[in-house]
């Protein structure tokens, strides 16, 4: 079988397609043919040796996959051959076969197609916990999105139209933030590239300010990071909850009178770190949302697709920021 394989620390054009030999799934267990992998943002750190998991070289990227059961382990009960799949892992996605735990794998509704499902969990399983589980929105509450346009972003814009937010999309062109009206924000803002002096920081809060109105937001969704979140953290709103979502412009250093003046809270959310902890849950939050997409209230936004050799092109927009949504390999 083909896999796409970093063998060496470096960027995206590092990758190298080879044969290799198909896996054998093992006790718990499944073997999927991968039709699709959907790229994240970790997967440009892991090839960079940045990512909290570093795995042994050679390795494929890509967490987040849909294809078909073509085996199955010994204990393996739930899946059998035939079935479509997503599956959930750390690497190892871009590539013709992967063995996957049962445990990491749903199936996927008849209606939903394998990009679609390669598209999924991840940003929609990240963005329903950190809301539903962390921010614990409530109906009525503005929620701000930085980065609204990107995988988790629009997931966010979507996620918190549905649960009943104001959604305030926050996107750095005016494309962007037209895709982020059209999935359901209720108004944006086009932001400045920083980076940001102490009286741009200001000017940046004041915009956002502007954007959500004079009590400021309840929520902020910060998938960017940087200059960004102290910025919007200026704004928030008494007692708001600003969510820690990513840092593609860097890991932030914020004042934390901030959050003594405002009175808010700033939560970590690491959706993957959780699903292990509290499996029952996260469970049913997959539930709810296949449900969702199948009652077509949800649906991820897909602006690009590569075969499996061009898969460093594919990692290589979510580098540099020109995704809008989510970006696909497809494998098969």
């Amino acid at each position: 079988m083909k896999a796409l394989l970093s063998k060496s620390v470096g960027g995206c054009d590092t990758l190298v397609l080879e044969e290799v030999a198909s896996p054998t799934p093992q006790a718990g267990e499944v073997l999927i043919a991968v039709k699709a992998c959907g790229v994240n943002y970790p997967d440009v750190l892991i090839i960079e040796d940045k990512y909290q998991a570093k795995p042994n070289r050679p390795f494929a990227p890509g967490g987040e996959i849909a294809g078909s059961v073509e085996a199955v382990g010994e204990g393996v009960t739930r899946l059998k051959v035939g079935d479509r799949v997503i599956g959930q892992l750390v690497w190892g996605g871009m590539a013709e076969k992967v063995a996957v735990a049962e445990t990491h794998c749903l199936r996927m509704p008849d209606a939903m197609s394998y990009e679609d499902g390669a598209a999924f969990m991840i940003t929609f399983g990240t963005t329903y916990h950190a809301l539903k589980q962390r921010a614990k929105l409530q109906e009525g509450d503005t929620l701000l999105v930085l980065g609204a346009a990107g995988g988790v972003g629009l997931a966010a814009v979507e996620l918190g139209r549905v649960m009943g937010a104001r959604v305030i999309a926050a996107c750095s062109t005016q494309e962007k933030l037209d895709l982020c009206l059209a999935h359901g924000a209720h108004g944006g803002i086009i932001y400045p590239r920083g980076p940001f002096d102490k009286d741009g920081k200001k000017t940046l809060s004041n915009l956002f300010k502007q954007a959500c109105g004079p009590s400021g937001p309840n929520i902020i969704y910060d998938a960017v990071g940087g200059d960004y979140a102290e910025a919007s953290l200026r704004a928030i709103a008494w007692e708001g909850r600003f969510l820690v979502i990513g840092f593609p412009s860097g890991i932030p250093s914020i004042p934390l009178n901030l959050a003594l003046l405002k009175g808010c809270q700033i939560i970590g959310v690491f959706w993957g770190a959780w699903t292990e902890r509290d499996p029952k849950s996260n469970g049913q939050n997959s539930t709810e949302l296949l449900d969702l997409y199948v009652a077509g209230k949800i649906k991820p936004h897909i602006s690009a697709v590569y075969p499996l050799a061009e898969g460093g092109r594919a990692l290589a927009d979510l580098a540099e920021r020109r995704a809008q949504g989510k970006v696909i390999v497809r494998c098969l």
